[in-house]
Formats: C-alpha cells, sequence, structure tokens
C-alpha cells in the first residue's frame, strides 16, 4: 500500500497566495466591471532591460547554430555568470566570495526551500516571525515541526518581530541550531544594522548554528550604511548560507535566474560532533537534483552587470521605490503607522482591524489588493503589506482609491 508523507497534511489550509488569488477571483466574478489594482504578490510588472533583452537574444541566436549551441551546462552555473556575480556583487564591496563559492539556480524560493535538505530531522530551528512561508512550510514538509497549536507549529522556536523591536528580531532565549533571517525583510519591510547583524553572526559562531541570510531584496538598499550582504560582517563565511535573486532586481520573475553562496569553509555538524563543510554537500545536492539554468538565460543575467545593464537595473529598482515613497506618503497622510518602503519595495501597515477584515474592506471598497499579514505568521496579525510592484500609473490610482475608502 503505497503511503503519504503525512506532514504535509499539518499544512494550514492552502498556500497564502492561493487563498488571495481565489478571493480576487471571486470578487472579479461578481464584479466584472470593477477594477482591480494589485499591490499585494511581489510580482514585477516592468519589462526586462534592454542590456538583458540584448544578451537573451544573441544567446537564443547562438543556441540556433551548431557551432555555438550549447546542451548541458554545468549544474553550478557557467564561469562567466559566476564570475560576474563574485566580482560585482560581493568582491566589490569587500565580500570575501570566489566564483566557485556560488551556485546558480532557477529561483530563491527554490534554493531557500531546497537547502532544508542537508541538515538533520531534529535540530532546532529559529523563523522570524512574521516570515516568508517558504521558510516554514518546507520545515513542516520535512517533519521539523509539530501539530498546529494556538496559530504556531510546535517544536520550532518563533522570532516576533514587532513595533516595539522595529521588526528585527531579538537573539533567541534557548540554543538554536537553525536560523533563519531575511534583510530587508519580506514582508515586514524592515532592515537591519551592520551592528544589529554582527550579534547575528557572534551568536551562530559561539552556538554551532547556521544562519540562511535571505538577500534577495538587497538591490533596493539606498542608505549606504546598511549591509547589503551577510559577507560583510566579520566570521560570517563559517556560519552563513547567502541567496539571492534576480527576480526583483532585472525583473526576472518570469525569466527564473537567483543563486545562492556557499562559501568553501562554511561547516556543520554530524551526530557525533565531527565537522563538514556544507559547500560540497549543497554541490552534491545541487548536481543530482538540478540540471542548471538554460544558457540564454544566464546570459542574460551576466548583462546585468555591464555598465549600462547595471544604470538599467538601477532605474527598475528607483521606479518601483518611487511607487513604494508614494504608497508611505498615502499611509502617512491618513494616519496610518507602517514600516519600510524606503530601502525596500514592501510597506507593512498597521490596519487597525484583522488582517483579512482590512483586506476584504480594500479589495471591496477601493479595489485595492494587498496582502493579509496573518498570512505571515501570527505576529502579522492586524497587519497588511502593500506591494510597490506595479505601474507609477496604477499605484495612484489605487492610492486614490484607499484614500476615499479609508476617509469614509
Amino acid at each position: 500500500m503505497i503511503t503519504i508523507n503525512e506532514h504535509y497534511l499539518k499544512l494550514q489550509a492552502s498556500y497564502l497566495f492561493s487563498d488571495i488569488a481565489g478571493r480576487v477571483a471571486d470578487f472579479q466574478k461578481k464584479n466584472p466591471d470593477r477594477e482591480v489594482i494589485k499591490l499585494g504578490i511581489g510580482d514585477v510588472t516592468k519589462g526586462l532591460t534592454p542590456a538583458s533583452i540584448d544578451a537573451f537574444h544573441l544567446a537564443v541566436d547562438e543556441m540556433a547554430d551548431d557551432a555555438t549551441f550549447r546542451g548541458y551546462g554545468p549544474e553550478q552555473g557557467y564561469d562567466f555568470l559566476r564570475n560576474a556575480i563574485a566580482e560585482n556583487d560581493f568582491q566589490s564591496r569587500g565580500a570575501d566570495i570566489s566564483a566557485d563559492e556560488i551556485f546558480v539556480s532557477d529561483g530563491a524560493k527554490c534554493d531557500t526551500g531546497n537547502i532544508q535538505e542537508l541538515f538533520a530531522r531534529n535540530i532546532k530551528i529559529a523563523i522570524p516571525d512574521p516570515v516568508y512561508p517558504v521558510y516554514l512550510d518546507t520545515n513542516v514538509m520535512a517533519g521539523r515541526t509539530g501539530d498546529f497549536t494556538d496559530d504556531r507549529f510546535q517544536g520550532l522556536v518563533y522570532l516576533d518581530s514587532t513595533r516595539e523591536n522595529n521588526f528585527v528580531p531579538s537573539l533567541p532565549e534557548e540554543n538554536v541550531d537553525l536560523i533563519y533571517l531575511c534583510f530587508p525583510n519580506n514582508p515586514t519591510g524592515s532592515t537591519i544594522t551592520r551592528e544589529e547583524l554582527q550579534t547575528w553572526v557572534d551568536y551562530a559562531r559561539d552556538h554551532k548554528a547556521l544562519i540562511l541570510f535571505d538577500a534577495a531584496y538587497e538591490s533596493f538598499i539606498r542608505d549606504d550604511s546598511l549591509p547589503r550582504s551577510i559577507y560583510e560582517l566579520e566570521g560570517a563565511r563559517e556560519i552563513a548560507i547567502e541567496f539571492r535573486s534576480f527576480s526583483k532586481s532585472a525583473g526576472f520573475t518570469g525569466t527564473r535566474c537567483a543563486y545562492s553562496v556557499v562559501p568553501r569553509e562554511c561547516i556543520a555538524y554530524d551526530s557525533e560532533g565531527s565537522r563538514h563543510f556544507l559547500h560540497s554537500l549543497w554541490n552534491r545536492r545541487h548536481c543530482t537534483k538540478f540540471n542548471g539554468v538554460s544558457y540564454p538565460v544566464q546570459r542574460a543575467a551576466e548583462a546585468i552587470y555591464s555598465e549600462q545593464g547595471k544604470l538599467q537595473t538601477r532605474a527598475l529598482t528607483d521606479y518601483y521605490l518611487k511607487n513604494a515613497a508614494h504608497i508611505c506618503k498615502t499611509i502617512a497622510d491618513l494616519g496610518y503607522e507602517y514600516t519600510g518602503g524606503e530601502n525596500s519595495p514592501y510597506i507593512w501597515v498597521d490596519g487597525r482591524m484583522g488582517s483579512w477584515e482590512f483586506f476584504d474592506m480594500l479589495l471591496n471598497k477601493a479595489g485595492v489588493v494587498c496582502t493579509p499579514g496573518a498570512g505571515f505568521g501570527k505576529c502579522g496579525n492586524g497587519y497588511i503589506r502593500f506591494s510597490a510592484f506595479n505601474s507609477y500609473e496604477n499605484v495612484e490610482t489605487a492610492m486614490s482609491g484607499l484614500t476615499a475608502a479609508l476617509s469614509d
């Protein structure tokens, strides 16, 4: 008799964004003439940059010629892209990361979900609340949690992120083995200072723990005092794996290209306390379960590091930050408290009511889709998240509708 992985049965309802899509579809079916503006899911709306498109076309032409055709590429990524990443994203900022420590993939969501396969099932995990659902759900699927009780899974250490701590969680009061951190944060839009991040690095070193650092939104940082990589901090190479994506920085949500960084010194331990290097373990997993990102996509990704590519991708993120600034101004004018929006494309708003109640009110009265904070964890209840990924014109229309709805 074939049996299922019963840990999947612990998962709560459906995936957050599927719930949102269902409610929006139901609203549109009942109100076919109403315009709906989506400021919920973090999907970009601007096209790829000219530099990436040109590189894409050239690479596709190469694929049409027997002499330049590429078949299976290296699972870890082509050297031309790995070298460009290492030089521009890390070495230029003083972070000691080499090209062979970079693993190109088809998405940071996949990497942050798959990385947990390297670790024992009985490790103690610390996860922020509110949190990007993938961190949590993949560990539930793997059997690292107990039952869902009082809006939380038993067996995890939750790191409360609240207004009182500026949505930057404090160090856990008990020993943990694996720590998830995301800055600029999804969903709260909060950022972390070098001093705050150094305390996490020091904690991990002192407790033989590992930090999984999601830096998918680092390209939106405009404050040069803030770290853009955990490897800018002393001692991070042994205790941190970093994840990045071209989805938001270069508009690759539909093109799919990202990467993880696993330094050669990064270590974990077996049951007898012997040290093992995670670089070789992740490489083994990557080669076994992944066949590489396509050659044209990697050429398109490489192009963002050209001089023109850098200018064009900066213009993309500036555009979305302009949207975020307009959302922030509207929220502030209406007297609501919020965080994010300055070094992040997300704005986290205290809705003064239940998250789904606020979601439904905005959808029905303003035709605006946000993301209910409760979907990100217990500490998210009462909050909603706005995404700045839309056209400026749509943001203006949405904020006018929002003002009318909340001024009634």
